[in-house]
């Protein structure tokens, strides 16, 4: 840990939250003395405190630790190459336009790569809606748990459950991306 680039960062995101020092030094339970200390690179913030800390500021722990915020290339606004994030404990779903640091259950997730299915799902046009259906088994350990469809700036997603049949309907307003989830085989992509 750079104690000088901690501290800047420490001073950058309080003056941007617009704290004081001693409302910082409150919500996380030290001195003000020991915040001014931080932000002079005087010293560290000890351990135990960074996940108060970074709780209070907004920021993770890594860029804490780092004493940077790491910022994303602009993406330009295309929806076609949206992240999709999958918690494995919860089955949390997480989407972003560009990749970012999440974590759910204690875990940090990392982007799915989608891949090319060996059986693709049925898609037939009716009236103004896609028809998406697979003869998946849908059982309680092995479903698919969202279907999307992807455009240039749309993103419409479907959430599917174990149990029920594979089967919903998506607004046909252009040819897009299909994307689906399932549970044990992970993310899937195909044109339509």
């Amino acid at each position: 840990m750079d104690q000088t680039k901690t501290g800047g960062l420490i001073r950058a995101l309080r003056t941007q939250k617009g704290l004081t020092q001693k409302a910082l030094a409150e919500a996380v339970g030290v001195g003000d003395k020991a915040v001014s200390k931080w932000e002079r690179g005087l010293g560290c913030p000890d351990v135990s405190l960074l996940p108060e800390l970074s709780q209070v500021l907004g920021v993770g722990l890594e860029a804490l630790l780092s004493g940077a915020l790491d910022a994303n290339d602009q993406e330009r606004g295309n929806m076609k190459k949206l992240k999709c994030y999958v918690c494995p404990d919860c089955g949390n779903l997480i989407t972003a336009a560009a990749e970012a640091d999440l974590s759910c259950c204690g875990r940090t997730l990392l982007p799915l790569e989608p891949q090319k299915p060996e059986e693709p799902l049925s898609v037939e046009k009716i009236d103004d809606s896609w028809f998406v259906s697979s003869p998946h088994p849908m059982t309680k350990d092995h479903y698919v748990s969202f279907v999307a469809l992807l455009t240039g700036d749309t993103l419409f997603l479907r959430r599917l459950y174990p149990e029920w049949d594979l089967q919903t309907r998506i607004p046909a307003f252009g040819h897009g991306i299909l994307l689906w989830y399932c549970t044990q085989h992970g993310l899937f992509r195909q044109i339509i």
